[in-house]
């Protein structure tokens, strides 16, 4: 029997929603700053709006649902569902009041893909949009690539045992550290030093390309975020193209690269646990998948001549594929030659990569190499019991930071995840064969959304339909927070219609 939420369900999830919703309002400050400091008044006026409607409707929630109480299961992934939700309407009101996209819709497709670091854009005339609105669409990718909920966690919201379940909710199941609170914060710290290491190297690489200095730090600190968390925005139409620089892409790679590792991972580094690199099941992964994909995008290049010099297919073909297997999105092409130039097989090895994604507890979405780890352990398991004789006790054991042994239950959870996610990207093929495109082009901008990468054979556009748009956000929305909390948000709403008292 489906039992309604109680009132006091209802308030629990609106104190801690309008939390959130508080720290988000703050977060705005910055583009209101740095836009009255470039000289941007109409801009900073954009933000302020934005800010004073935020602001308003975190504390009225705060006010009214006040209570004590601390989040169960069920609540805590409701408020990471909504928050996702309510942050993409918030954060769309100053990008539509730019006046660089057509509607609110676009507007808050942009800002979907900011926050799920998809990268998939619908602006108008971007390369003459302000630096404050600019610098929005980069810093909500990177408050995305942590989670709406962890800049809550860090700075808004003390302590207390209903804070893993939120972030267990953003698809963080893994702590660093032994408090949630601490886990949250170690996350900005490594964000934020790479930030600055980034937006250095970053900016000399710019200035070495013949940019001004000011302007090479700004688009080394947008870019850096973008690449950090695997977003794929960057601050020129022509993306990482705009550049032309073999330096600029090196770097980024080794950016996208950083972002696609586990945090858990970044703080045995750090620590000086360098071994673990070899060492762990989602490296290994990672590199085996790269060489693969990469092997078939290469054969696929190398059959449609496009090519045929090595340092062109590195910045060409290499570049995409490690961008879309790290979930970046970052282009050193134009969108029309994916379909134009690439042939099926070059295409079929980018959307290979794509569906695979990174590390867990990272900034990427889609798969994840330690599931893909865990089946093909799997997998391996069940061979040996074929071959060995019935009596032999067959024990499989991965490294993800310790010794692990393989269960039941891990596979059962790995193979669900990436169930659900193949059918997402499935359906999301459908919905763009429906309305005319072809299945390989309807299949790699569907894979693109729901795995948060950003890459476009051109479709994204804002003549598509509205639906089409809906669907891609719904994808990048359920992508992002794989499901459950999404799945939990869809119970209740039935609940609410068909529940008992």
């Amino acid at each position: 029997m489906i039992l309604k939420p109680r009132l006091e369900d209802l308030k629990i999830i609106g104190f801690y929603l309008g939390k959130i919703i508080l720290g988000f309002a703050f977060t705005m400050l910055v583009p209101i700053l740095f836009g009255w400091g470039c000289g941007e008044l109409n801009p900073a006026l954009d933000f302020i709006i934005c800010f004073l409607i935020s602001f308003i409707i975190g504390l009225i929630l705060t006010k009214l649902c006040f209570t004590e109480h601390d989040l169960n299961w069920m609540q805590g992934m409701i408020v990471v569902s909504l928050s996702w939700l309510v942050a993409m309407l918030l954060g769309a009101i100053p990008l539509y009041l730019s006046g660089h996209w057509r509607s609110y819709l676009d507007a808050s497709f942009e800002a979907m893909s900011g926050l799920a670091t998809t990268g998939l854009t619908l602006a108008q005339d971007l390369d003459h949009l302000s630096l404050a609105h600019n610098l929005w669409r980069h810093l909500i990718m990177f408050i995305g690539g942590q989670g709406v909920v962890i800049v809550a966690l860090s700075f808004f919201v003390r302590g207390f045992s209903g804070a893993f379940k939120m972030y267990v909710g953003e698809a963080r199941d893994e702590r660093i550290l032994p408090n949630v609170v601490h886990t949250a914060r170690f996350i900005w710290l490594v964000s934020i030093t790479y930030l600055v290491l980034g937006t250095l190297a970053l900016g000399m690489a710019g200035i070495l390309g013949g940019m001004r200095p000011l302007a090479a730090f700004f688009h080394g600190a947008c870019v850096f975020m973008a690449a950090f968390d695997t977003g794929g925005f960057a601050p020129q139409s022509q993306n990482i193209l705009y550049y032309h620089s073999l330096l600029f892409e090196v770097i980024t790679i080794g950016i996208m690269i950083l972002g696609a590792i586990n945090f858990k991972l970044h703080y045995h580094i750090w620590m000086g646990n360098r071994k673990e690199i070899y060492r762990n099941i989602e490296t290994v992964t990672l590199f085996f998948t790269i060489i693969t994909t990469f092997s078939i995008v290469a054969v696929g290049l190398a059959q449609a001549g496009v090519y045929p010099q090595a340092l062109m297919l590195f910045r060409k073909g290499f570049y995409q594929l490690i961008s879309a297997h790290t979930g970046t999105g970052f282009m050193t092409i134009y969108a029309p030659q994916f379909p134009g130039e690439w042939n099926q097989l070059s295409l079929v090895g980018i959307i290979c990569a794509m569906a695979l994604g990174g590390a867990v507890c990272s900034t990427t979405g889609a798969i994840k190499m330690l599931r893909i780890g865990v089946i093909f352990k799997a997998l391996k398991e069940d061979l040996k019991r074929i071959i060995l004789p019935e009596k032999a006790a067959v024990i499989e054991k991965f490294h993800h930071i310790k010794t692990i042994f393989l269960e039941n239950q891990q596979v059962r959870s790995a193979l669900l995840i990436t169930l659900l996610y193949l059918v997402l990207y499935g359906l999301g093929s459908l919905v763009g064969m429906f309305f005319g495109y072809s299945f390989l082009d309807s299949l790699f901008e569907s894979t693109s959304a729901a795995a948060n990468v950003g890459l476009s054979c051109g479709i994204t556009q804002t003549g598509m339909p509205s639906a089409l748009k809906i669907t891609y956000i719904l994808q990048m929305w359920a992508g992002r927070l794989e499901f459950m909390s999404v799945f939990t948000l869809i119970g209740v709403l039935i609940a609410v219609i068909k529940g008992k008292k």
